[in-house]
């Protein structure tokens, strides 16, 4: 087997496991009210600390056991990844829609273009950007969709950055000045020749941001910089869990393996369908 086929079964592996734990996720929340055992926010002291199914002193229908009120760890995980895949998806497209055009128009036209855009890049990322994003949820005021314009007006330097990079060496492609010898426009050579060869890298660093909106949420529910309301957040009941360790290190415990599964599974899921549909690397 040469190394082109153990690349591609390497990237189809990786493409399927991350995808089938982040299909399962997805569908979890989706569904939540319908395949979570228990009410997330019902508490019942009597059963506060319930050991997982496995140990001594578990109770039927509470899988992971319960916090310090009694609530069933399970189901506010489910409800938990509601949150989450609502700031990925949202959070990630508005970064990447800001951001990608804008390293497209720098890396294609270039001068004056590039130059005000990469000061701006240059400036933006000066900041640090778990700390800006503390700040501005802190000025707009915790809710879902500050956590959003946060992490969106944070993180689309990311995609400007490389979209730049990539457009800058494929507008030095044969094909783009055959293009040009053709009579097509710049921004018809933009949209037509340059976006399409882009796109993998798109692909990658949208599902990555996913990974990394869901950790910026978490570090904001965490620090009790989220969401308002009483719904479960990961990093709510990671925020929970640690101060329960010595008594119920469960609580801890599944929570972080939930948001490490998921933002690994982000992660090579976007390196997998880069493998995939990049005809460089295929």
């Amino acid at each position: 087997m040469d190394d082109g086929r153990i690349s591609r079964h390497g990237s189809s592996t990786k493409l399927w496991l991350a995808g089938g734990w982040l299909l399962l996720a997805l569908l979890a929340a989706i569904f939540a009210p319908l395949v979570a055992p228990q009410d997330p926010l019902a508490q019942d002291l009597m059963l506060e600390r319930l050991p997982p199914f496995w140990m001594n002193g578990a109770e039927p229908g509470y899988w992971l056991g319960t916090d310090s009120l009694g609530r069933d760890l399970l189901s506010r995980l489910i409800f938990g990844g509601r949150i989450a895949f609502i700031v990925a998806f949202a959070a990630a497209i508005a970064a990447c829609l800001v951001g990608s055009t804008l390293g497209l128009i720098a890396g294609y036209f270039g001068g004056w273009a590039d130059r005000i855009i990469s000061r701006i890049v240059d400036i933006w990322m000066a900041f640090p950007p778990v700390l800006f994003a503390i700040l501005l949820v802190a000025v707009l005021g915790t809710g879902l969709s500050s956590v959003i314009i946060a992490i969106a007006v944070i993180d689309w330097t990311r995609f400007c950055r490389v979209i730049r990079a990539e457009a800058m060496g494929q507008s030095r492609m044969d094909y783009v000045e055959n293009a040009r010898i053709a009579g097509y426009g710049r921004i018809g050579i933009m949209l037509r020749e340059v976006l399409p060869n882009v796109v993998p890298s798109i692909v990658a660093l949208l599902s990555l941001e996913m990974g990394i909106a869901v950790i910026v949420e978490a570090i904001l529910s965490f620090v009790n910089l989220s969401i308002s309301t009483d719904d479960p957040t990961w990093g709510g009941i990671i925020a929970e869990g640690r101060l329960s360790i010595h008594q119920a290190w469960w609580v801890l415990v599944f929570p972080l393996i939930t948001l490490i599964l998921t933002v690994l599974s982000f992660s090579q899921f976007g390196e997998a369908l880069r493998a995939r549909f990049d005809p460089v690397l295929r």
